[in-house]
């Protein structure tokens, strides 16, 4: 389970592109010098044809950074969710627009509420999905309409970079079960919201659907989302990875220059101790976070075990080393214009993202025998959906 030498490359390309730039430059550079947007997509849409080690390298550089560019949400979430969708000539040019940076597209699924009655709750069901509901409805068009277009009415939650997206793709309940929809942001019965989250450096916004059309993508909603968070969940722990591993740095670089009794504190045992627990949590959670890679770009049908497990780790794992990067930094620390807050802030805020190590957790305790006792394994070694 090793990078080769071209990931090391495309992490030093990333790396010194967002020393130098930021915000929307580095976004567009991302794209025309990098193909950041593209790596995951296939050649005939005019992407790179590369999988999840690729796009593992670039998310870990963006963590490193704290870049805000829509690389998750539209690269990765809602590119990962088209691909799988059914091919109509729509879906096929929003895949080659989205491969070239000339547009980014947001995945709104995740509602709060329980349930409807009769509706899936196994919640360790590989396509098991958190906090996703069907609150969310679309009504066909009337048999005299041949436009082919549904109408959406309800409401999404922290839907990732919403407000500059060029396209919403939109998860709601239908008669024939959870469906995929394609909607235009600036379409009438559309309402954008953004939240003020606690991590500044990443856009979230609610939305609101007032029979508002959509074109439909897939009709098996279920099976598509659940991929699409399995590769998102996989990313995700690249950029804790790679937030963790900056806060480590830092705070070993303080810890070398910030002196009191007239010694370095790096030299004081209570603090090499803390700087050596950073360190392990931190190749712990890269370990899981690799295996999570790999997994998924070998197309194992398991994948989702993987990153389920490295969600889970690398969330609190990044917590853990930003918050005692915190705590050895002291007030400075804490102040508006230091590092180490925001990293504080993206860990809490990316722990939340695609579940939260708990509920991660409990969709493992069917692997580990757990659930209801001991498990019985299913035939062949995998279990089903």
């Amino acid at each position: 389970m090793r990078f080769r030498p071209e990931h090391a490359e495309l992490r030093t390309g990333v790396r010194r592109l967002l020393a130098r730039h930021d915000g929307g430059t580095s976004w567009r550079l991302l794209a025309e010098q990098v193909g950041a947007p593209g790596l995951a997509v296939p050649e005939r849409f005019g992407g790179a044809g590369f999988g999840a080690l690729e796009v593992h390298a670039v998310m870990e550089e963006l963590g490193h950074a704290l870049a805000e560019v829509p690389f998750l949400s539209s690269s990765v979430l809602a590119t990962q969710a088209l691909l799988a969708c059914d091919a109509t000539p729509a879906r096929d040019t929003w895949l080659g627009r989205l491969a070239e940076g000339a547009a980014t597209a947001a995945l709104a699924w995740e509602e709060d509420g329980d349930r409807r009655a009769g509706e899936e709750t196994n919640a360790h069901s590989p396509s098991a999905l958190p906090r996703f509901a069907t609150h969310t409805r679309a009504a066909p068009p009337p048999p005299t309409d041949a436009s082919g277009r549904w109408t959406l009415s309800g409401r999404k939650l922290r839907v990732l970079d919403a407000d500059t997206a060029g396209l919403l793709v939109v998860a709601a309940a239908t008669g024939q079960g959870p469906a995929l929809f394609a909607v235009a942001p600036d379409a009438a019965g559309v309402t954008v919201v953004e939240r003020v989250p606690l991590d500044l450096t990443r856009s979230l916004a609610d939305i609101a659907f007032d029979r508002a059309e959509g074109v439909p993508l897939t009709f098996q909603g279920g099976r598509v989302l659940a991929g699409a968070l399995t590769a998102a969940s996989t990313a995700l722990t690249a950029e804790q990875v790679g937030g963790a591993a900056r806060c480590v740095e830092m705070t070993v670089e303080y810890a070398g220059t910030r002196e009191q009794f007239g010694r370095p504190i790096g030299a004081f045992q209570a603090v090499k101790h803390r700087l050596a627990d950073m360190y392990v949590a931190l190749e712990s959670a890269r370990s899981l976070s690799y295996a999570a890679a790999f997994s998924l770009d070998s197309g194992d049908p398991e994948a989702w075990v993987d990153a389920s497990a490295a969600k889970a780790a690398c969330s609190e794992a990044y917590r853990e080393i930003a918050g005692e990067a915190i705590q050895l930094h002291g007030g400075i620390g804490v102040t508006w214009e230091h590092e180490a807050q925001r990293h504080l802030k993206r860990a809490h805020g990316s722990a939340s993202l695609f579940g939260a190590p708990e509920w991660h957790r409990r969709r493992l305790e069917s692997v580990i025998g757990l659930e209801d006792g001991a498990v019985e394994p299913h035939p062949g070694g995998t279990l089903s959906p």
